[in-house]
């Protein structure tokens, strides 16, 4: 079986400029205004719109704003504020069982560090790099799906890698100051251009290539990139 072919650092580094180029981002869409109402936010963004949640947030943090309130409000309490989002029963159980750990274990401060985030009920390691990087100013690169999927769509990364594989790749190519950008513009790059559902891939390679440099490295990328393309001669750097 061939070796898959796969971009270097230098070449993954022009292409994620080119992205951040073409959907240039900062910071998230979810609206907050203490790291424990972006903690709740970002638990509840999971499998939904960041635009579901803020319509629900309002009344929540109203009445919950704080780690205490939540945790001793009911789980129908809750539940009744995020009804509009999806899986609503699981995620009213993650933000109570969140908020007593936090009281219990971390005087009611989220933490800032992702081990200690990473304990507490209903974070994993995507909820934990947003909490960091927005809450704490923390540099770190975050795995979702749309982010597994084109990391691997672009040959970033082996096509068999896990979101913890993705991360640490990722984090090893490119430069400290480019985890936070990199991931919200590839974010960005796959739900609004590289898509899951059918399309065509050349457009989306088609777009990165008008915002990479005329250069070797970048020749030498685009080639890997527009390896899987039924003709490649379709479209040439």
């Amino acid at each position: 079986m061939s070796e898959e072919i796969l971009l270097n650092d230098k070449e993954m580094t022009e292409v994620v400029q080119a992205i951040i180029k073409l959907y240039p981002k900062k910071g998230t869409d979810l609206n907050y205004e203490t790291n424990f109402q972006l903690l709740c936010a970002v638990i509840l963004s999971a499998q939904t719109t960041d635009i579901s949640v803020n319509k629900a947030t309002p009344n929540l943090f109203e009445k919950f704003p704080t780690p205490q309130a939540m945790a001793e409000a009911s789980l129908e309490e809750i539940r009744q504020n995020i009804r509009s989002i999806g899986l609503s029963n699981n995620k009213a159980k993650f933000l109570k069982n969140m908020s007593q750990t936090l009281l219990e274990k971390f005087d009611g401060e989220v933490p800032g560090n992702r081990e200690d985030l990473i304990s507490l009920p209903g974070v994993g390691r995507k909820t934990a790099n947003v909490v960091l990087t927005n809450g704490f100013n923390i540099p770190a690169f975050a795995v979702d799906t749309h982010v597994n999927r084109v990391t691997k769509k672009l040959h970033f990364v082996p096509q068999n890698s896990s979101v913890e594989e993705i991360e640490k790749l990722m984090s090893d190519k490119l430069p400290e100051q480019m985890w936070y950008p990199a991931h919200h513009s590839i974010l960005l790059f796959g739900r609004y251009q590289c898509v899951a559902r059918k399309h065509d891939h050349n457009e989306c390679l088609q777009r990165i290539k008008e915002s990479l440099p005329e250069d070797e490295v970048a020749e030498s990328a685009f080639e890997k990139m527009a390896l899987e393309l039924e003709d490649p001669s379709t479209i040439s750097f």
